[in-house]
Parts: structure tokens; C-alpha cells; sequence
């Protein structure tokens, strides 16, 4: 399951994010409020955990904002206030849950327990759709044109990644941030390797099932300058 983390507190948000690495989540960290909201936009985290104060943008503001453009991702607000008018105003931005800072690790990790079985139980199809490309979220497998197709760990990755954001221009930077984490130490020049890996793959399964991007073959299109979208049929 992936999380992103949004704590301005440098110390807080490295310690938190290996307390939960070690619980087998994966976790990104944003340290101000703008970049969190791109990084949730993006639409590849299960849960975010976001502090009510932060540079930039509140964590009130950017679960607003989120809640506004329909985003329905789980969120846990962390505040150093333990007063009911900030409980409040957090759930009403629209807010699933809100832990008062400081707190034991063990009750964090049940609320992100219940946090995504809640969202778990609304989210329907554990599935995304993308022209004859299906992708499914809880096997990790993936076909086109109802044919399994395989792809490494990563590619799974970035097309995953893709097909949350059909339509969508994806930076490279982005890509690589999202698909390879913060703390990698490759560059851009990974992504456009696994960008060609994933078009040729594509391409010879649908060559070999004698179908064409008008039968509902999505493609990797590039943005120059950019980075890629993916469009579909």
C-alpha cells in the first residue's frame, strides 16, 4: 500500500516514513503543502497523512482542495492542537480521521488499518480500464485485449502510473519520483528507457494478436520537452 506523508518537520516525516517502511508500507514524503497536493493529484496513494500546519498551503487547504476536485483517497490530518474547533474544522475540509500529535506509533498504524479497509469497502472495482489495456489493482496483473500481458515490477509501476492519469501530462521528473522514489539514484534517462520497454511491449502484443490502435490499443505518446501521456482508444 502506498502513503504519502505531508510534515514540514524534516525529523518527524524521516522517522515516521521508516516507522512505516518497516511495517511494510511504502511511503513518500512531501514537506510542504503545494507539492503534496501535485503529488496527490497524481492519484497513485491509498491513504495520505497530512499535518494541519505546513508551508505553502495547509494541510486544511489541501484536503479542501482535494475534496473539491473529487479526490476520495483516504486522509488522516495530524495537528498539534487537541481542541474541538480544529477537530472540527479538519473534518469538516473533509477529512476522514485526525490524530493529535505526539502519539504512540500503535495507534497510528490501527487508523491506518481502518482508514484503508474503510476506503477499501467504497472504492468497488479494484481495476483500471485504459481502451483493451485492463489493469488489475488487487492481483497486480494486467492484459490487453483479454490476453495476460507481462510486464517487470517497474513496468507495472509506470503503467499504473499512466493509466491513473490517462490524458494527463506526466513530467519525467514526476515519473521517476513516483515509479522510482525520492531517494533514487537514477535519472530521467531510466524513464525514457522504460517508456520504449513498455511501447515495444505493447506493440508486439497486439502485432501478434493482429490488433491496432483502433481496436483499442492505448499509446505512450511524447510530450517534447516534457514527459509522456498516455492516450487511449
Amino acid at each position: 500500500m502506498r502513503i504519502l506523508l505531508m510534515d514540514d518537520e524534516a525529523a518527524f516525516a524521516r522517522a515516521l516514513q521508516q516507522s512505516l517502511r518497516e511495517h511494510h508500507y511504502e511511503v513518500d514524503v512531501a514537506h510542504d503543502g503545494e507539492t503534496g497536493l501535485d503529488m496527490a493529484r497524481t492519484g497513485t496513494y491509498d491513504l495520505l497523512i497530512v499535518d494541519v500546519m505546513m508551508p505553502k498551503l495547509s494541510g486544511y487547504d489541501v484536503v479542501r482542495t482535494l475534496r473539491q476536485e473529487k479526490d476520495s483517497t483516504a486522509i488522516l490530518l495530524l495537528t498539534a492542537k487537541d481542541g474541538v474547533e480544529s477537530r472540527v474544522e479538519g473534518l469538516d475540509a473533509g477529512a476522514d480521521d485526525y490524530l493529535v500529535k505526539p502519539f504512540a506509533l500503535p495507534e497510528l498504524l490501527a487508523r491506518v488499518r481502518a482508514l484503508t479497509r474503510r476506503s477499501g469497502a467504497f472504492m468497488g472495482a479494484q481495476s483500471l480500464q485504459c481502451g483493451a489495456l485492463c489493469l488489475d489493482l488487487v492481483t497486480r496483473s494486467i492484459t490487453l485485449f483479454g490476453e495476460p500481458l507481462h510486464l517487470s515490477g517497474k513496468e507495472f509501476q509506470l503503467m499504473e502510473l499512466f493509466m491513473r492519469n490517462p490524458g494527463r501530462v506526466l513530467p519525467k521528473v514526476l515519473i521517476l519520483e513516483r515509479v522510482w522514489g525520492y531517494d533514487t539514484a537514477a535519472d530521467v534517462n531510466v524513464v525514457e528507457i522504460y517508456v520504449h520497454m513498455l511501447r515495444r511491449k505493447l506493440a508486439a502484443h497486439a502485432q501478434k494478436l493482429g490488433r491496432t490502435a483502433a481496436d483499442g490499443l492505448p499509446v505512450i505518446e511524447t510530450v517534447r520537452g516534457v514527459g509522456y501521456m498516455l492516450k487511449g482508444a
